[in-house]
């Protein structure tokens, strides 16, 4: 089963995700990891990324295509996997469903957890991390119990640049700019399903696991 899992930030994809590599026995396969991975095995396609990421530029989609082809033909593939954090943009999807086809498979299915703006806002603005050890909080999901105060060493609770209102906003805004193109995209080829990302961790991922039977 070959899967690709969308989500704005904060709708909790990578909590079901290894959900789903559990129950499934599927690799998860982001593209910031196989990207790293491949710098640091020094393949040809990797070196070609670090010159880029050297430099401060983009890796080319055709670079990254190239790594994650790479990535499928390895044995933990051979069941399905989880791409997460790629296609981003629809040329890339394109170049994926060559990529694929070439090696005689396909996309099953597309994942989309759907979660409200505001919810999203209220679930990524009220994170807080500790100074010292870096222990993660949420003021309304999972609080502290003296506030601003870790429960475990007693550090200092802060709110890090990229949860502020403005950031996450930008980060929505760009999210949903990139992805509502992909779904149209995948929705002429009949494969996106909507999850609704809200309710308890388990009952998301009961639907997940409704959806694909």
């Amino acid at each position: 089963m070959n899967l690709i899992l969308l989500g704005g930030p904060g709708a909790g994809k990578g909590t079901q995700a290894k959900m789903m590599i559990e129950k499934y026995q599927i690799p998860q396969i982001s593209t910031g990891d196989i990207l790293r991975a491949a710098v640091k095995e020094g393949t040809e396609l990797g070196k070609q990324a670090k010159a880029c990421m050297d430099a401060g530029k983009l890796v080319p989609d055709e670079v990254v295509i190239g790594i994650i082809e790479d990535r499928l033909k390895q044995a933990d593939c051979q069941k399905g996997f989880i791409l997460d954090g790629f296609p981003r943009t629809v040329p890339q999807a394109e170049a994926l469903d060559k990529t694929l086809q070439k090696m005689g498979s396909k996309i099953d299915h597309v994942l989309s957890i759907d979660v409200d703006e505001e919810e999203l806002v209220k679930r990524l603005t009220g994170r807080r991390t500790c100074k010292q050890c870096g222990q993660m909080y949420h003021i309304i999901f999972s609080p502290p119990k003296k506030e601003g105060v870790c429960d475990k060493c007693g550090g200092e609770l802060y709110q890090r640049d990229d949860d502020n209102e403005a950031t996450v906003r930008s980060r929505l805004a760009t999210y949903n700019q990139q992805t509502k193109p992909l779904i149209d995209y995948y929705s002429k080829q009949e494969l996106v399903r909507q999850i609704k990302g809200v309710g308890s961790i388990s009952d998301i991922f009961q639907k997940i696991v409704d959806t694909l039977r």
